[in-house]
């Protein structure tokens, strides 16, 4: 379509292209800030504990978005497409703190390719080699499956971002502080959905029930401890995901007996050798979503979009 006044897509092309959330021209989202690792802590082990809690971020964000356009009403689908862009926004952050951290993790790419730290450790990483926990990486289920797994990791990235404010590493301490308030609502949604389900009708309690037996086992990876989390939460710079336990059990225990469901009689969910997601042992479902979620990057590693 076009006339004396040119084409209708005159106003998309040309001029700044920073107005688009794509592509290889974004700035560095800790331009700016002074990332210099602080007094007492390794810049290894930081960046370590950066990756856990950025893949922790990112996996979710990717098995929230894998929603957009499948929620019941459109209400709950932008929301769930909201959440997945919170999550992404802490991934991004915490991805970049842990390259700044520590430059010898990000992947070598080919000479030339205009891929930033964050977006190499997202897309140019093998499943082994992510260190989100367990929870985040399981397959979507249905409508209840997403209720109850958000539940989980919210409780307990709350309870952990409200203590990480006082992180002696200032980026880490800047992520937590906005991190607070959009997880505060991923886990007030989460917990009106689930009492909503569960005193809804006889099939929405069924299905609620199935999904939270099947994912109960996980809860647990998010408040053990792993040797680095030890390391920067002693250093100052992290926590100690065992002092969550009291209140993430408190708070999952409010929304059980609310919702007049019983809390699971489930073990968690064992290690292979003893190693768990934090070590890179991940299901079978972290490669199959990755294997999607990187395609277009590794196909062109060397594009500009």
């Amino acid at each position: 379509m076009s006339d004396e006044h040119g084409t209708i897509f005159d106003g998309l092309i040309g001029g700044d292209s920073s107005q688009w959330a794509f592509g290889t021209g974004f700035e560095d989202p800790l331009a700016g800030v002074d990332t210099t690792v602080p007094d007492g802590v390794v810049g290894a082990d930081l960046a370590a504990y950066c990756l856990m809690l950025g893949d922790d971020a990112l996996v979710m964000a990717q098995r929230l978005s894998e929603w957009c356009s499948r929620a019941p009403d459109l209400e709950e689908d932008i929301a769930l497409a909201n959440m997945a862009l919170d999550l992404l926004g802490q991934a991004r952050l915490l991805l970049t703190r842990a390259a700044a951290a520590d430059p010898g993790i990000v992947p070598v790419l080919p000479a030339g390719s205009p891929v930033p730290g964050e977006d190499a450790l997202a897309f140019f990483r093998e499943a082994g080699e992510f260190r989100n926990v367990r929870l985040a990486e399981v397959a979507n289920g249905d409508f209840a499956h997403v209720v109850v797994r958000l539940l989980l990791f919210s409780v307990a990235r709350l309870a952990l971002l409200e203590r990480l404010r006082a992180s002696t590493d200032q980026v880490l301490a800047a992520v937590a502080a906005k991190g607070v308030k959009e997880v505060a609502y991923h886990r007030d949604w989460a917990g009106r959905w689930f009492l909503t389900l569960a005193q809804g009708t006889d099939e929405s309690r069924r299905r609620l029930l199935t999904a939270l037996d099947a994912l109960w086992p996980y809860q647990n990876e998010l408040v053990s401890l792993h040797p680095v989390e030890s390391r920067v939460a002693e250093a100052g710079a992290g926590v100690d995901p065992r002092s969550l336990r009291g209140e993430v059990d408190a708070v999952l225990d409010q929304v059980l007996a609310v919702s007049g469901v019983d809390r699971p009689d489930r073990a968690p969910l064992a290690g292979i050798g003893g190693r768990t997601g934090r070590d890179g042992m991940h299901t079978e479902a972290l490669s199959r979503m990755l294997a999607e979620m990187q395609a277009v990057a590794r196909a062109h590693p060397g594009g500009r979009w």
